[in-house]
């Protein structure tokens, strides 16, 4: 790569890249300002303020590599926007190239062998639509407006973790445009090596145009919400805990600490059946078992598609506020850490923010640890603490308000650590805790850093962090 970038210091992108990429690429898709530009570098976190020197809008995977290229030949960093949905912001880079696929959003479905070939910019509520048509589902996360391909990429926590594994566990094959420009196809059977990184080492080595994802004759669950005060935090996180030890597959449950309608902070249980329909919806089953755990203030249980699901956690958390997210791992929910998220919710600074565990046991907890590169596999709550405040908020005189959100979810984040496990889920990772990224891929970072290495020894392509000191690899911040 040439050492001097095509980019002047006004970050403005030089007349020989837009030439050469203009060459190959639609001029109205090589964008260096107006309203697609801002389009492109809005993101989910209204926090990020990066500006990329171009934007290329790929509609084709060839679109892709003759963008790669191009920035390798003009020394420009380069950068990849899926959903957006990244609080870094790391969809963008300052100065750089973006690669924007917001226009590679199709999802063709081949109900038979169940399976969905997914392009690279595809959203989780458009793979999850698509497969609903023909009675199927796929492993997401919570939200729909989260890139289906970066979530998965770095692991993908959800509703049907118990069941069915991580969104990760359930990609079956890609194809990824390299550093080089080159394309290449990836499964269990080619570039094994590389197949293996991508299912939870993050966007670290190429651009997924598109990937391959097992679907499940899941279309309908039983969830919802249920909602206890306060003041019953200690008995229903206790005995929820207790539950959730034992409980099957079929079952998992999102569990923390809403801010509440009248200011005062509750507890919030998402149960999801995956199972029998009738057996998970029984006024004796184990869903609504899950409302006898105090004296609830709202119960709230159906039998919605799982579109539905989706949606409505992104009507919870709209695009366009500030935030900052932190995460740990805990093996359960002690009396410790109930006091310590407790105490967390009755601080809570802003109206939108959240204190959210992530259940991680059965299908996911069975998968060998070397078979992938995601780096954990044992039962555990996956804790995302969320501060979320809107822009212009300076109720505390400091500006937008953002220093005592963040010091909010920074001392949680604090208090949490000496009962939490090594490492962290790398998609709430950031450059803010090295400690955290440094042992996030336990026994699989030496081989996790040998394919980095070899598929992209210059680290052209900067996705989640990863435990090296290589150039390239830190994360922007916000």
């Amino acid at each position: 790569m040439p050492s001097r970038p095509d980019v002047d210091r006004r970050g403005e992108v030089s007349a020989a890249l837009l030439a050469d990429l203009r060459s190959t690429i639609s001029s109205s898709r090589v964008l260096t300002g107006g309203p697609e530009y801002v389009s492109s570098v809005t993101l989910f976190n209204a926090a990020v303020d990066i500006r990329p020197a171009v934007i290329v809008r790929c509609a084709t995977a060839a679109d892709v590599q003759a963008a790669v290229r191009a920035a390798g030949e003009h020394g420009v960093p380069v950068s990849v926007r899926g959903g957006g949905h990244d609080f870094w912001g790391r969809a963008l880079r300052s100065g750089g190239l973006v690669i924007d696929l917001a226009e590679m959003r199709g999802v063709r479905v081949d109900a038979d062998r169940r399976v969905a070939a997914v392009e690279g910019g595809a959203l989780s509520s458009d793979v999850v639509a698509a497969a609903e048509r023909v009675g199927l589902t796929a492993v997401t996360g919570t939200a729909g407006a989260v890139g289906m391909v970066g979530i998965t990429l770095g692991g993908g926590y959800g509703p049907l973790t118990g069941r069915f594994g991580l969104a990760a566990d359930n990609l079956l094959g890609a194809e990824v445009v390299l550093a080089d420009g080159s394309r290449v196809d990836t499964d269990a059977e080619h570039e094994p090596d590389l197949f293996w990184a991508l299912r939870g080492g993050g966007g670290n080595f190429g651009v997924v145009t598109s990937a391959r994802i097992r679907l499940h004759p899941v279309p309908t669950v039983v969830t919802g919400t249920i909602f206890y005060p306060i003041s019953q935090a200690s008995r229903v996180l206790a005995d929820l805990g207790e539950i959730l030890q034992g409980g099957p597959d079929e079952l998992t449950v999102d569990v923390g600490l809403l801010p509440g309608a009248d200011g005062a902070p509750a507890v919030y249980v998402a149960p999801t059946w995956s199972g029998n329909l009738d057996e998970g919806a029984a006024e004796n089953g184990p869903v609504h078992a899950l409302t006898r755990l105090g004296t609830p203030l709202l119960v709230d249980i159906g039998r919605p598609a799982r579109s539905a699901g989706l949606a409505a956690t992104d009507a919870m958390f709209p695009v366009g506020r500030m935030g900052a997210i932190r995460s740990r791992n805990i093996s359960g929910i002690s009396a410790s850490i109930t006091d310590v998220l407790v105490q967390g919710a009755q601080a809570f600074t802003s109206p939108f923010s959240a204190i959210l565990l992530h259940q991680f046991h059965g299908a996911a907890a069975r998968v060998p640890l070397d078979s992938t590169a995601f780096g954990r596999r044992e039962p555990h709550q996956m804790a995302e603490l969320i501060s979320l405040w809107e822009k212009g908020d300076d109720i505390a005189g400091d500006g937008d308000g953002g220093a005592r959100h963040l010091r909010w979810v920074e001392q949680l984040h604090a208090a949490l650590e000496p009962f939490s496990l090594p490492g962290g889920y790398v998609n709430f990772l950031g450059p803010e805790t090295p400690d955290q990224v440094a042992r996030s891929y336990g026994p699989n970072t030496e081989r996790l850093l040998a394919i980095k290495s070899a598929v992209d020894p210059d680290s052209v392509f900067v996705g989640t962090p990863l435990p090296s000191d290589a150039p390239g690899t830190a994360s922007p911040t916000f």
